[in-house]
């Protein structure tokens, strides 16, 4: 066993013992990130047994996407403080490389629910469902005299400030209270939000709770909603609900119409037992 341990590999035998490729050891060496034990007269690289951890070592950073150069100044100074602290980093750059991932995830899952939606459903009908989760949104307060560029550039800063990179990340609209809509002012909205999938702190967030909503489509620019919420307060007071809280609007179908005509807006807000069969209504 021992003869066999300090013989030399062939490049051949040795990529073959870690499932690699001849030329990627080539390269290693031409990088100066991992060198042949000897070069025989012939020209040909040759490894030796003792040289698989390191080789080992290189092949799990590289898998981890550790730079290059960050691997070569580690292999020059091996040691157990310096393989901590690069693991450290390299760990911290996957946990946001899997939030990243999982946020993405989120957002093509909800946009995948809205088209299925568009397809399934009966845009003109009214009906309670069920949130099941809840929801953490970061809002900025708006008023009647908030300029359309002044709302664009509060959210995209509240976008930042929460680590949110794109809008299409996460879900986004409006947040109108439900005593505005029993009042009658249907254009009184409070604010705007951004929905945080998964923030590292829930201060200064609202909280959009899972539970019954009250859920409606509007078709058509934002001049038609005033009407469908009167239909909605219909609805409301002719089944015995009570609404509270705030109604949330977002725009569902944004990625696939070119005219403002065909754009639905969803309309959730939630809703009182008040004594009433909610299942039953549903099935009416």
């Amino acid at each position: 066993m021992r003869g066999n341990r300090e013989s030399l590999l062939t490049i051949g035998q040795f990529a073959a013992m870690h499932h690699i490729n001849k030329k990627t050891l080539m390269w290693y060496d031409e990088v100066g990130l991992f060198h042949p034990a000897v070069i025989g007269e012939n020209g040909y690289r040759y490894y030796t047994w003792y040289q698989n951890s390191s080789l080992e070592t290189i092949l799990m950073l590289r898998e981890m996407n550790v730079p290059i150069p960050d691997i070569r100044a580690f292999m020059e100074n091996r040691s157990a403080p310096a393989l901590e602290s690069l693991l450290g980093d390299t760990i911290g750059e996957l946990d946001r490389t899997i939030r990243r991932l999982k946020t993405i995830r989120g957002k093509l899952s909800a946009c995948r629910t809205d088209m299925r939606t568009l397809m399934d459903t009966d845009l003109s009908e009214i009906r309670v469902a069920e949130e099941p989760r809840s929801r953490w949104l970061a809002v900025v307060n708006t008023t009647a005299d908030t300029t359309f560029e002044q709302e664009s550039a509060m959210i995209m800063d509240e976008a930042a400030k929460h680590q949110v990179d794109r809008l299409y990340d996460a879900s986004y609209g409006a947040m109108l209270p439900v005593e505005e809509l029993y009042a009658g002012q249907f254009e009184a909205y409070s604010g705007l939000f951004i929905e945080i999938p998964e923030p590292s702190s829930t201060r200064g967030l609202h909280l959009r709770p899972e539970g019954l909503y009250l859920r409606a489509f509007c078709k058509g620019s934002w001049d038609k909603l005033p009407g469908k919420y009167e239909e909605l307060l219909r609805y409301a007071e002719e089944n015995g609900l009570q609404l509270h809280g705030f109604s949330y609007e977002e725009g569902i179908n944004e990625v696939v119409i070119d005219n403002e005509d065909d754009y639905i807006t969803k309309i959730e807000i939630p809703v009182s037992r008040n004594g009433q069969n909610l299942h039953r209504l549903n099935k009416e």
